[in-house]
């Protein structure tokens, strides 16, 4: 009888960039060498798309060769990152439990704020909230070309880490690596986003007929000053980990505004909460944010 601890980790790769982007790529390969892999990808670039999923016309999955040489099976979809991760649990695999959800590697940054408008995350997150584990991989580099040389062995390291000894429930880690410099990287800090955000700008055009548009223009401002954060992680030649949970309550606002709110109306008599609240299983005790 086969031994069922010999079984190879089942392993879900998407991302944001598409299914021919060189991160995935990379990705794959790694992801092969721990553990079956199979493939469920947008059919086109999804970078920016943040949680979207799509409920106004239909979704398409169809098998794709991509992989093919590899012997990996593969999906590409028509819809978001987090549609793809929704397919796969549901249609792709069914009764199947991805042991790791694996999304990446993106092709820029998705540090501090940019974790909101993330694709790559969106994917990770939604494998979250379906309670699997899962790792959202990024590489500082926004280029085509990017070179992802120097990643492989910290990705596969990493990797080895949350098939080993797990990844808290209701969470998935958003994993920032530097850009390649001539320094080699340094190690791995595990983080809290910093506070930072985009200064935007909308730059006025018009097109040949004279009507205008505008494009999105603006510069990156990071206002936090704390060494515990991804972005000094990152600007320090470290690779960062965050974990990251759905729930988004402000559990400081929710003391702040049962102290200072009126929430009742005309004579109906003031209510406060009788227990504490309970955070979500498995996010972290519930701390103030906010700069001191």
């Amino acid at each position: 009888m086969p031994d069922a601890s010999a079984r190879k980790p089942l392993i879900l790769i998407s991302n944001d960039d598409g299914i021919t982007a060189p991160g995935i790529a990379v990705l794959v390969r790694v992801m092969r060498r721990l553990g079956e892999v199979v493939v469920v990808a947008p059919d086109s670039p999804q970078s920016g798309m943040g949680h979207a999923i799509t409920i106004g016309h239909p979704l398409r999955l169809d098998p794709s060769r991509v992989f093919a040489d590899e012997g990996i099976e593969a999906y590409e979809c028509s819809g978001t990152p987090a549609d793809c991760v929704k397919l796969a649990k549901h249609m792709v695999l069914k009764d199947r439990n991805p042991d790791l959800v694996v999304s990446g590697i993106n092709h820029g940054s998705n540090s501090s704020v940019n974790v909101l408008y993330s694709g790559t995350m969106s994917a990770a997150i939604e494998a979250a909230i379906e309670g699997l584990p899962a790792i959202g991989f990024s590489l500082c580099d926004y280029g085509h070309e990017a070179d992802f040389s120097h990643v492989e062995e910290w990705v596969e390291h990493l990797t080895r880490q949350a098939l080993a000894h797990g990844i808290p429930t209701g969470t998935a880690l958003n994993i920032n690596i530097p850009k390649k410099q001539e320094q080699p990287i340094l190690g791995t800090r595990l983080c809290r986003q910093a506070r930072a955000k985009w200064q935007e700008e909308f730059d006025l055009r018009h097109d040949p007929h004279r009507r205008p548009y505008y494009w999105l223009i603006g510069n990156f401002v990071n206002e936090d000053q704390g060494e515990d954060t991804d972005e000094w992680a990152l600007a320090n030649n470290y690779i960062s980990v965050v974990p990251c949970q759905f729930d988004l309550t402000a559990h400081y606002g929710l003391a702040q505004l049962n102290e200072s709110w009126d929430l009742t109306l005309g004579d109906q008599p003031p209510r406060r909460p009788t227990q504490p609240h309970t955070p979500y299983i498995g996010s972290a005790t519930p701390t103030d944010p906010r700069p001191e």
